[in-house]
């Protein structure tokens, strides 16, 4: 039998994303993968090359709550106690982390059977979970060569293997940023969680671009559902070509067009746009957790491929007047393109594939 690996991430996009690019790597070379990961990961798990999933019992809660903590500890023991169980039975080689809560009991779990354990940090600032977990598992790795919040002897033995990417994306590495020409392609994305504000203020501020360029425009942008039908609205009434939807499934079709990106910076997002060699006006989420979009977009800015407005200085004027500048310098755009493209590391799941089989028992 080829031996298994159980991968186990939180249930969003920006963890489970990295984990399946690990996985369909691991499978490459014919490893058997399990994903651990809770209920919303259902959502973006319907591609995972897993043979089984585990939905261990998992909780979080806020420091300054004692009884939820109490309560949530609880529901990880719990979790931990349906990990163990689990893994005398699958008794997997390895047991790799990608962080969020519901990674946490499928680490511990291996952790108390003295099994082998990676993580792997994707942001530039180590979570919490990450945090809690990196001076106990064996190895870990991460995708930005800053890890902040990180004790000295975790940076000192960290692998810098960048970030996985799926399989589309990395194909875009090699395709060339050719500048724009007569058509100006826009991709707005909005991420998960604060994406109300650039779905309702891009498209105002595209509205308020030189005719001579919303002529020349096609937009495409994730908005919330609520937020759909009027940024529909606005660009029609600036005569904007525009595509509006929640969620894109192709990203790396839609970033392969695209002469400029506009979004957070996630850190799947700042690796997809380096990757992709792809220009960017990034707008970090004021309430990320220790302020880590900050950090991930600080990388893209000093390799001069993208310009950072912060929430608290961002307005309708402010965002039009970045646009026109970069839209009006394709230049320009063609050098943030290779700024973006100069730290991508394109092979990162291939790296951290590595780094699991040298781990595994």
């Amino acid at each position: 039998m080829s031996k298994l690996a159980v991968v186990a991430a939180g249930g969003t996009g920006g963890h489970l994303f990295p984990a399946q690019a690990l996985a369909e790597a691991l499978a490459a070379r014919g490893w058997r993968i399990v994903l651990a990961t809770d209920e919303r990961g259902a959502l973006y798990a319907d591609k995972f090359p897993a043979q089984e999933r585990l939905a261990l019992s998992a909780a979080t809660a806020k420091a300054n709550d004692p009884l939820g903590m109490v309560k949530a500890g609880f529901v990880v023991l719990q979790g931990v106690m349906e990990a163990r169980a689990a893994f005398k039975r699958l008794d997997p080689a390895v047991v790799v982390g990608f962080g969020g809560y519901p990674a946490l009991p499928a680490l511990l779990g291996a952790l108390s059977q003295g099994r082998r354990t990676v993580i792997h940090e994707q942001n530039a600032v180590l979570g919490r979970v990450n945090r809690f977990l990196a001076p106990r598992v064996d190895e870990v790795a991460c995708a930005f060569p800053i890890l902040e919040m990180a004790k000295p002897g975790v940076k000192a033995r960290a692998h810098v293997v960048g970030n996985p990417v799926r399989p589309p994306v990395r194909e875009l590495y090699d395709t060339p940023y050719l500048p724009p020409e007569v058509q100006l392609r826009v991709l707005v994305t909005g991420g998960s969680q604060g994406a109300r504000l650039l779905s309702e203020l891009i498209p105002e501020a595209v509205a308020k671009l030189p005719e001579d360029l919303r002529s020349r425009l096609k937009v495409f942008q994730q908005a919330r559902p609520e937020s759909m039908e009027q940024a529909r609205k606005t660009y029609r009434n600036a005569m904007v070509d525009c595509e509006v939807a929640p969620f894109f499934r192709d990203m790396a079709g839609y970033l392969r067009q695209s002469h400029l990106v506009i979004g957070r910076s996630g850190a799947s997002t700042c690796t997809e746009l380096a990757v992709a060699g792809r220009p960017s006006i990034l707008v970090p989420l004021k309430i990320a957790a220790d302020d880590h979009q900050r950090f991930n977009a600080k990388l893209l800015e000093e390799a001069g491929g993208a310009a950072v407005c912060l929430e608290d200085e961002l307005t309708v004027d402010a965002m039009a007047g970045a646009l026109n500048a970069l839209l009006k310098d394709p230049e320009r755009l063609g050098r943030m393109a290779a700024g973006a493209r100069s730290v991508a590391k394109p092979d990162a799941a291939e790296a951290l594939a590595d780094l699991v089989e040298r781990t595994a028992r």
